[in-house]
């Protein structure tokens, strides 16, 4: 049995992999149930994928929990309680005292979890006669990961006297109550010190708040092939550097400043001018050969007290703009950070974006186009090049506030669906940030600490968007890899960082691999 463990402690993700790598497909409870479907279909016994489950759920209890006098074991109907009867027989078996519980009348159970119970020697007790005891640990085998509905009577009562109970907790497949498919809480649910889940990550074990309930993530082959997860996966993956390691930018021996691209950073006026500075540090940080602030007339001096390795330049109208910007050698701009917002803003970006000059539109460069984001999309649909947009919630709300009303869509689905309207890019910001592309390709990205929430750490990270940019690297690959560098700068620094402090944190790519 092959596991791979993703440890969030004190809010951070860590990985350890054992015999496992490359890319970590995460699929819907749908396309697992597939997934599922199929390899009963290509021969293997559907029992056999349950016992195999079971006795990841039991080793993860005895591993952890030795210590534990008794274990609850919460089994509800379908498959997700079949596992739970397979691992408190395991756990009968090696003499630990359990105590098991179902949600429903065991004779409702049919096919696997049928056998699991007829299996199971033990007596079955009624959820609403649960109690419990100093000592027990509970096995949260209720609802797994394609719960589509709210939790109410006396289940949900039952769950809130384990919540209750401040009892350690380990979770089949998802906790019971998150959604595999959203992450949402779907009226109450358990939170696990320990979640097992099998063959393929589901999107509710990163999206939040269901990422707080999972604790330890454990992922299990439980011996189902790849090549029917590969056949189902959706394109959606962890954001890791095996997706798009190989277009990391690489020094040559032959190259200059001019082919690691000239990136243009947009500053606000004199007493805004900070954010530019903290985008254009971070840019040449992460490779950018060049790096210019644009500040109209009344930032210069703020500016240049600040700049030496970065230069300066005064743009502070369309005419000025135009006129930069034919000089080719300056292919990427960086447009929002500190700029103010209003027709300035829009102007600017309709201009560069009709130049075919890569952009990354932030903070007041997306708030400027709140009450006409179709203009927006249509500059983008008419230029070339390419357009990375990074709002955090409350920006994405402002251009798109149909997906942010809707809570019916996961925040996948907002951020693919946005970037298929827009044409753009799209990098949904958060400690659940999603990168997405107008074909569908999306990635989670999980290594981000939350002392990165601090102010100037988005400037940050749309400077180094843009220097991957003008580094010729693909702007959905860019967005993914400036994510995960963002969050390795923040994990290296440590907890109390400040923007200022990030800049320097910023990791050469190469190092993006230890």
């Amino acid at each position: 049995m092959v596991a791979i463990t993703v440890n969030r402690a004190r809010g951070i993700w860590t990985m350890a992999q054992s015999e496992a790598g490359g890319y970590q497909p995460i699929l819907t409870p749908e396309a697992m149930g597939e997934v599922d479907s199929a390899a009963i279909r290509s021969g293997i016994e559907g029992y056999r994928l349950m016992l195999t489950a079971g006795a990841a759920i039991s080793a993860c209890v005895l591993q952890h929990y030795p210590e534990a006098t008794r274990a609850i074991v919460l089994c509800g109907p379908g498959n997700n309680g079949g596992d739970g009867y397979v691992a408190a027989r395991n756990l009968m078996d090696v003499g630990m005292p359990v105590r098991l519980y179902s949600s429903i009348d065991p004779g409702r159970l049919k096919g696997d979890a049928a056998r699991a119970r007829d299996d199971w020697p033990g007596t079955i007790h009624a959820l609403s006669d649960l109690d419990w005891r100093e000592g027990d640990v509970v096995v949260d085998a209720l609802f797994g990961a394609g719960l589509d509905r709210p939790i109410a009577g006396e289940i949900a009562e039952a769950m809130m006297t384990v919540v209750s109970s401040e009892l350690p907790v380990v979770a089949a497949d998802l906790p019971s109550g998150i959604s595999g498919r959203t992450g949402k809480v779907q009226g109450v649910a358990l939170s696990a010190d320990h979640t097992v889940t099998f063959a393929a990550y589901k999107p509710g074990h990163f999206l939040l708040p269901g990422a707080d309930y999972c604790g330890e993530l454990h992922l299990v082959d439980i011996g189902i092939p790849q090549r029917e997860i590969d056949t189902h996966e959706l394109d959606l993956w962890l954001n890791t550097p095996e997706i798009w390691g190989d277009l990391l930018p690489e020094p040559k021996l032959s190259g200059h400043k001019y082919s690691k691209g000239h990136l243009c950073v947009f500053s606000g006026a004199y007493s805004h001018t900070g954010a530019a500075r903290l985008a254009a540090h971070s840019a040449l940080r992460a490779g950018a050969g060049l790096v210019t602030v644009l500040a109209p007339a009344s930032a210069i001096a703020a500016n240049a007290a600040h700049l030496t390795a970065v230069m300066l330049r005064n743009i502070s109208n369309g005419e000025e703009l135009e006129l930069l910007l034919q000089d080719q050698r300056m292919n990427g701009f960086v447009l929002g950070p500190g700029f103010g917002v209003g027709e300035k803003a829009r102007d600017f970006t309709r201009t560069i974006i009709s130049t075919d000059r890569a952009l990354v539109l932030d903070a007041d460069g997306l708030t400027s186009f709140k009450d006409d984001a179709k203009e927006l999309f249509t500059a983008v649909a008419d230029g070339s090049a390419p357009v990375v947009l990074t709002p955090h919630a409350g920006e994405f709300a402002r251009l798109f506030p149909d997906l942010a009303e809707n809570s019916d869509l996961s925040k996948v689905d907002c951020a693919r669906m946005a970037a298929e309207r827009s044409g753009a890019i799209v990098l949904y910001k958060g400690a659940d940030t999603v990168i997405a592309a107008p074909d569908g390709r999306a990635v989670i990205n999980t290594n981000a600490p939350p002392w990165l929430a601090t102010a100037g750490s988005g400037d940050c990270l749309a400077g180094i968007i843009g220097a991957l940019l003008v580094q010729h690297v693909p702007a959905f690959e860019a967005a993914a890899i400036a994510a995960y560098m963002h969050g390795e700068a923040g994990l290296r620094l440590g907890e109390g960082l400040t923007a200022d402090d990030l800049v320097n944190g910023i990791p050469p790519p190469g190092d993006l691999f230890e």
